[in-house]
């Protein structure tokens, strides 16, 4: 959830909004709030993944029954691309049970992270909680803050956490790092701003962003900062690496590619009308990004040019998914405010299927094997779709923004208030 809407004065502005509709300014409001089109330009590039076809993948030869490999999922949106795909290599297509649930006192809002059976979720209320993944036994737990909007991410000695608020009402935002074993603290660093932007660690350098703007590049070991970026307005989303670049929208209305070696502009493109909240994907030489003006755009990854930009009737504070779908090519699937669910042409914006889900959607998808999954913030509910055909495969009466992570063995599921295991049923147990 975006956190403007945690505040009293939404519902103050809302007001003020209704009297002055009420006062005769109708037509002034609505021309001020037309939602913009849709926008086509031919010929940006776009790199063309090699097509996959459900004919060229072989059957499995029959084997042994072996115990599943588990796999770490080390940051939002699962690759240093945010693609939110995760491809294992044993089928995970259900039917699912229930293998244990922790339940929480506060809001889940963002996915936890995974390292070799360990399981990292920061609680909305500043709380950082590490459990068993094969259990769901707790295995530490530390108050890291006040305030917090984002998932941590983690190597093979630290956990790193962002912040929005270390203290209550302070304004001030938090970066830590801590021990993954048992929590202890490596070091802290005080930010000027809140921040609740994904940390994004490559090699020894973790970067995020905050809200007043300023993308941080600091040494992982140390908190040491090696350089600052500012942007014209706040930077919510995780930076996105790709190609030895950075990519980013913000509250300014623009998306930029700065250098992660120095944190120089690259290009920076203001196509958007409003707000970028949205985490970029980037993949075949394009930039996915969703806006606060209702659409979906894709720039060229080089140059930052505008390949389409696709309007959905609502807010798109979901980032992309994007997922090279058998038999039908590169796909990016988004949700949006208007209570649809969307896969779009990732060359050309064109809709593939559209799925009606009858609430808000605030989250940002998953894509796991050939199933798209997403979480309805009104229903309170987690769906998963068929890639291809976006036919519903899956559902859950538990979920409200982001939904489904995985190791390979099971998916965990986050709820409004509790993260759930669920384990897929053998055939010998069906």
């Amino acid at each position: 959830m975006p956190s403007f809407l945690r505040k009293p004065k939404v519902l103050i502005a809302l007001g003020v909004a209704v009297l002055v509709l009420a006062g005769g300014a109708v037509a002034a409001y609505l021309i001020a709030t037309k939602k913009p089109g849709d926008v086509t330009n031919t010929g940006v590039e776009f790199t063309a993944p090699p097509p996959v076809t459900t004919e060229t993948v072989p059957e499995p030869e029959p084997e042994k029954p072996k115990k599943p490999k588990t796999v770490s999922w080390p940051r939002y949106g699962y690759t240093l691309q945010h693609t939110r795909n995760f491809q294992p290599e044993r089928v995970l297509n259900g039917p699912w049970r229930k293998d244990w649930v922790h339940q929480v006192r506060a809001l889940t809002e963002f996915p936890p992270v995974i390292w070799k059976g360990k399981i990292f979720q920061l609680i909305d209320d500043g709380e950082l909680v590490s459990l068993r993944a094969r259990d769901g036994k707790r295995r530490w737990t530390r108050r890291v803050g006040a305030l917090a909007a984002s998932s941590p991410a983690v190597d093979a000695e630290y956990v790193y956490v962002v912040l929005l608020e270390r203290s209550s009402g302070s304004g001030q935002g938090r970066v830590m790092a801590l021990r993954q074993r048992d929590g202890r603290i490596r070091w802290s660093k005080v930010l000027p701003s809140r921040a609740e932007s994904s940390p994004l660690v490559i090699g020894n350098r973790l970067y995020f962003g905050s809200e007043d703007g300023t993308v941080y590049a600091l040494d992982k070991r140390s908190g040491r900062e090696i350089w600052t970026y500012r942007a014209n307005g706040a930077v919510k989303g995780s930076p996105t690496y790709s190609d030895g670049k950075l990519y980013f929208g913000n509250y300014g209305g623009d998306v930029q590619a700065i250098r992660a070696s120095n944190g120089r502009l690259v290009w920076r493109n203001g196509a958007g009308v409003a707000n970028f909240y949205a985490t970029a994907a980037v993949a075949y030489g394009r930039v996915y990004i969703g806006n606060t003006d209702g659409r979906l755009y894709s720039f060229s990854a080089r140059s930052g040019a505008l390949a389409w930009a696709r309007q959905t009737g609502g807010y798109v504070y979901s980032s992309a998914a994007v997922h090279n779908v058998p038999d039908v090519g590169p796909t990016v699937f988004v949700g949006s405010y208007d209570g649809g669910f969307y896969a779009f042409d990732a060359r050309t914006g064109d809709t593939r299927w559209r799925h009606e889900a009858g609430g808000k959607i605030s989250g940002s998808p998953t894509v796991i094997g050939n199933t798209v999954y997403f979480a309805n913030l009104a229903k309170r509910e987690t769906v998963g779709l068929n890639t291809r055909s976006g036919r519903r495969v899956f559902h859950r009466s538990t979920g409200s923004f982001d939904p489904i992570v995985s190791d390979g063995v099971r998916l965990y599921l986050t709820g409004s208030s509790s993260l759930t295991a669920l384990r897929q049923v053998s055939e010998r147990h069906r």
